[in-house]
């Protein structure tokens, strides 16, 4: 039994050349892992923290936020709320979230400063610089 027809063999052919597939990824260039903004409740304070990967988390009713993104900075401290976010989450691999505790989750180009607020106001958390203690 031929499938081709006059005893020829059907030839599959493949959906898309070689060239087609060139084609796609010179005009289509693979993105860049996506950066998102984390917006969400943490005792009566906004944290907005930024991170590269947001999923389903394997225990129930919580978000996973992994791979989170802190401006490094030789030297000087220029945000110390950054400063503050960076000494907190270090050592964290991976935050479990409670759903109800997220406010929001961006997308975002690129990022921007990770701040602390004030649930009720609204207004940045202002972390005061560490100064030497007054001598006696």
């Amino acid at each position: 039994m031929s499938l081709g027809g006059k005893d020829q063999p059907l030839l599959l052919q493949p959906a898309t050349s070689h060239l087609q597939l060139a084609r796609a990824r010179f005009y289509n260039p693979p993105m860049a892992k996506p950066l998102y903004k984390i917006t969400f409740l943490n005792h009566g304070k906004v944290y907005e923290l930024y991170a590269r990967r947001v999923s389903a988390s394997h225990l129930w009713g919580f978000t996973e936020v992994g791979e989170l993104v802190f401006d490094v900075h030789d030297g000087i401290v220029v945000d110390p709320t950054e400063e503050r976010l960076r000494e907190e989450f270090s050592g964290t691999r991976v935050l479990h979230l409670p759903m109800q505790s997220i406010v929001r989750i961006e997308e975002v180009e690129r990022k921007g400063q990770s701040v602390i607020r004030d649930a009720e106001s609204g207004e940045r958390v202002v972390t005061p610089f560490p100064l030497p203690a007054k001598p006696r």
